[in-house]
């Protein structure tokens, strides 16, 4: 296993130590609305054990994981309304992975709309709140 930072800003999200807009939680898995969203609802999935990237995790991990990601996704597609969502997953910092905990987007997608870039702008959490309870109610 790499060497796990557990003050990174999810590992204290899952302890209460940052706030965040929670979208579902389980024994496993953790899910809330990125705060510099690439689209409107996007959301992230977290395993709620330490583990930098996919590699870190077992194979039971994994599946539930992946469960949750397509619930969620689900969930959003419904709620959002989109034609589509795409599922993204970074593993290392040459992939480009920022937050070194295992994570998922889950970002809404339109035909002809541009992906807008990713830790750019912050949306006020009262509007993701907004969001956040669309989605949960279809889950």
């Amino acid at each position: 296993m790499s060497d796990y930072d557990r003050d990174n800003i999810f590992a204290k999200i899952l302890r209460g130590e940052a706030p965040c807009v929670k979208v579902y939680e389980d024994d496993d898995t953790f899910a809330f609305m990125d705060i510099m969203p690439q689209a409107e609802g996007h959301v992230l999935v977290i395993p709620k054990t330490e583990a930098c990237d996919m590699m870190d995790l077992n194979e039971e991990m994994t599946q539930k994981l992946i469960v949750t990601v397509q619930k969620i996704a689900r969930a959003v597609k419904s709620a959002i309304g989109c034609p589509g969502v795409m599922l993204t997953q970074l593993n290392g910092a040459a992939a480009g992975q920022t937050v070194f905990h295992t994570h998922v987007h889950i970002i809404p997608r339109y035909d002809g709309v541009d992906l807008g870039i990713h830790a750019t702008d912050m949306v006020d959490p009262s509007e993701l709140e907004k969001l956040a309870q669309k989605i949960r109610m279809k889950i």
